[in-house]
């Protein structure tokens, strides 16, 4: 970084020179030589590569500076590099790097569950710590399966859950379950999810009578269903947010029929969504949740949080785990946690995030409304999606990837999502400023009037 540069954190954009320039691109060379070809997206005008970042700024290794509004995959909810987080790891390396998380335990897990415990949506709770938020679906899944006795899944077209085995069974992009169609797991139904807004509008009514028919009847291989698993707001698919009254209705459904509500808030918890679970907002009522993400400050942490009911299905250790991990517990990862849930609190994060979610959503209403090719912002709290449309008012087939490439040359990192690749999703850190954020509206406005036919 140039040596009279400001601090990073609150700094505008700042392109040195139009990227991917060539330290990225002699990066991206050598990598393609290392890594599996499946890995990472190349064209001429993607990657960048990383070199530094610090709350909402990211530098690249040819020097630009950029405004993230993806908060890296939603984890960076706090900022990049917040400094609690990086001095609770700090001092955690130098004290106890690793431990054996189910033999003996690091103290400061036991910590981080007790922290856990006093924030969870019950008044007791049990926790599996583990590493990605596809291994804390993986967990829940098996647990509510151990609870109920009954395998079969219920989840939700366009639903993402993680590309591990049991997680993808539930993950409904062809895209991602193609090519191990035949080994995944055959017991889970799909029902329709009923977004407020945008291309996936449809009767909550007609959803519901759907999911409690599937309930009755059970997933397509004949298991009774046992769990029901959903994102309070569907993240990948394209920032859907069902409509009011929808999870509240669909965890009553879920109780009839003696099934689990497991709520996937990988992306949405910890107040990203404008409270620490986003389940709370939306009503829905979750027997299990997974967390991860945010949680970690930037440190790989999730977690399978359940009622003690529930999580007491599972067999008491006799000396061997029927669920582990060599990392499970991770001290640094702890330690990274616990500042994480005190900066949460103090600072008021959720609130946080809902004021500055709404700052931004009306930014970009005033800004998109109007221009061709734009058909819905929607989102809750710091959670947001632009959805773009072609002239017949139908998805607009990978514009958001077009989009998120004009808006990196002007410094402003945005990714696509939705299953047609038509859905500019932003999740920023809440430290995001106000200059930052309305140089980001202007941006992604013209990049819509270039992009956008």
């Amino acid at each position: 970084m140039a040596a009279d540069r400001p601090p990073l954190g609150a700094l505008l954009p700042s392109i040195e020179v139009r990227p991917p320039g060539p330290a990225s691109r002699d990066h991206a060379d050598r990598l393609a030589r290392v890594e599996s070809r499946n890995v990472t997206y190349r064209s001429e005008r993607w990657p960048i590569f990383w070199e530094e970042a610090a709350e909402a700024n990211v530098v690249d290794t040819d020097g630009n500076v950029y405004v993230d509004l993806t908060g890296a995959f939603g984890v960076a909810l706090l900022g990049h590099a917040n400094p609690a987080v990086v001095e609770a790891v700090r001092g955690q390396a130098g004290r106890l790097l690793h431990g054996m998380g189910d033999v003996h335990p690091p103290a400061i897990k036991l910590h981080l569950l007790e922290r856990l415990n006093a924030v969870a949506p019950w008044p007791q709770a049990r926790t599996v710590l583990a590493s990605t938020g596809a291994e804390a679906v993986e967990v829940a899944l098996k647990t509510a399966w151990l609870a109920t006795d009954r395998p079969g899944i219920l989840a939700f077209e366009g639903a993402y859950h993680g590309l591990t085995l049991g997680a993808l069974a539930a993950t409904s992009r062809p895209h991602f379950r193609g090519p191990f169609e035949d080994r995944l797991y055959r017991g889970v139904a799909f029902a329709p999810f009923p977004a407020e807004t945008g291309e996936g509008r449809s009767s909550p009514e007609g959803a519901l009578e759907k999911i409690a028919a599937l309930l009755d009847r059970g997933a397509p291989n004949g298991d009774a269903i046992g769990t029901v698993l959903v994102e309070p707001v569907q993240g990948r698919a394209g920032v859907r947010v069902a409509p009011t009254g929808f999870m509240a209705a669909l965890s009553d459904l879920a109780t009839e029929a003696g099934a689990l509500v497991v709520a996937d808030e990988v992306m949405t918890g910890l107040g990203r969504c404008g409270a620490l679970f986003a389940s709370e907002r939306v009503g829905l009522r979750p027997d299990l949740v997974c967390i991860g993400k945010a949680l970690g400050g930037g440190m790989p942490l999730s977690a399978c949080i359940g009622r003690p009911q529930v999580m007491d299905a599972w067999p008491q250790s006799e000396g061997e785990a029927v669920h582990t991990s060599t990392f499970l517990g991770h001290p640094a990862a702890c330690a990274a946690a616990l500042a994480v849930l005190d900066v949460v609190g103090a600072d008021r994060v959720p609130e946080r995030a809902d004021m500055l979610g709404l700052t931004l959503f009306r930014a970009l209403r005033e800004r998109l409304d109007g221009l061709d090719g734009v058909g819905e912002v929607r989102g809750l709290g710091l959670m947001l999606g632009v959805e773009l449309v072609d002239a017949s008012g139908g998805p607009a087939v990978g514009a958001a990837a077009r989009l998120a490439e004009a808006a990196l040359a002007e410094g402003i990192l945005v990714l696509p999502s939705g299953r047609e690749g038509h859905v500019v999703e932003l999740t920023p850190p809440v430290c995001l400023t106000d200059e930052q954020a309305a140089v980001a509206v202007a941006v992604l406005a013209e990049a819509v009037r270039r992009v956008v036919r």
